[in-house]
């Protein structure tokens, strides 16, 4: 397993109020590489403008956070994100930015394009339907870095759920406070 450091991706990892005083713990978030070779396809250029944001959990056996079931899972339907994020902040990678993942299925951004895969980066939060199974805080922490992270390489025009692009169809990111989320980047 091979872990990378984006030099950008900076955040605070923890936050503390005592007798009025403020810690702050910089950390740089690591990239867990996961590559996978299903659910995804390898192009030579494509314009990046989009981010959409999932959730996902393990249904195949009893532990619904398990990485590597989940990912056994993408691999049973042929489907794939760029990134999952454990409910401990780990950002996974599973397929490279330059390549189209299989994420977004039937969709269309707000400006009417299809074919949503083409353009856009797929994100994934471990998380579950049931309603008290929140994202973590650090979850969100490490999303919102992650996103800041692809908005500073790449000129992106959509950050949304992929309720957004498939309404009717999708119904995640699930429990998710989305306006706070928004707030942050």
């Amino acid at each position: 397993m091979r872990w990378k450091t984006h030099n950008k991706l900076l955040f605070v990892s923890s936050l503390f109020l005592t007798n009025s005083w403020f810690a702050w713990s910089q950390t740089s978030v690591k990239i867990v590489d996961k590559l996978v070779d299903f659910g995804m396809r390898t192009v030579s250029n494509r314009n990046i403008d989009a981010v959409i944001i999932h959730s996902v959990y393990n249904a195949l056996d009893s532990d619904k956070y398990d990485i590597n079931q989940i990912i056994k899972q993408f691999s049973k339907y042929n489907v794939s994100s760029h990134y999952v994020i454990g409910r401990d902040g780990t950002i996974y990678q599973l397929v490279k930015e330059k390549d189209v993942a299989f994420q977004a299925g039937k969709s269309s951004l707000p400006d009417g394009r299809t074919n949503v895969n083409s353009c856009s980066i797929g994100i994934e939060l471990i998380t579950s339907k049931d309603s008290m199974d929140a994202p973590t805080q650090i979850q969100i922490t490490s999303l919102v870095a992650l996103v800041k992270d692809i908005q500073s390489r790449y000129k992106i025009n959509y950050v949304l759920r992929h309720s957004d692009i498939a309404p009717g169809r999708k119904t995640d990111p699930w429990n998710m406070n989305w306006e706070d989320f928004l707030k942050q980047l």
